[in-house]
């Protein structure tokens, strides 16, 4: 396990680079990398969490490729039900959910999108122990049947 989150890491930090480097005019290699960006920052992986936000707290760095980083949290849901922090867990989804319409394989990426969702909220209950630790569990799990059928 740790191999695959020092691979995923390690794949990340290079796409990163690829972007730093690219030249201005090359929008078609912006294009092309964009897909492989989108996926690395929508995976169930920590990893994948980590680097999606070290890029939304920089958005200038990645504009040439266009992604929609609105978010409405977690829609008509609590953000944080029960005092548990959800709302970055949505901040991602939101942005799986968007920029995947946008390019028009929506369909073909929702169940994982929705799965790197639960992942992100079973992170957050990790966090907890105990009935505070079952009661998010139960949220969690409330949220990812509510997109899992409804998103």
């Amino acid at each position: 396990m740790r191999r695959r989150t020092v691979a995923a890491s390690l794949a990340t930090a290079a796409l990163a680079l690829t972007a730093a480097l690219l030249p201005a005019g090359s929008a078609s290699a912006v294009s092309a990398d964009k897909d492989a960006v989108l996926s690395s920052w929508t995976q169930t992986g920590a990893s994948s969490y980590n680097a999606f936000f070290t890029a939304r707290a920089d958005q200038s760095a990645w504009s040439a490729y266009g992604f929609d980083w609105s978010t409405d949290y977690c829609t008509t849901s609590p953000d944080n039900p029960f005092g548990f922090p959800f709302a970055n867990a949505c901040v991602r989804h939101d942005f799986g959910y968007r920029n995947y319409t946008a390019t028009g394989t929506f369909d073909a990426n929702k169940s994982r999108l929705d799965d790197a969702f639960y992942a992100d909220l079973k992170r957050v209950c990790a966090t907890y122990s105990g009935v505070k630790k079952a009661t998010c569990d139960a949220t969690a799990w409330t949220y990812y049947e509510a997109v899992d059928k409804l998103g």
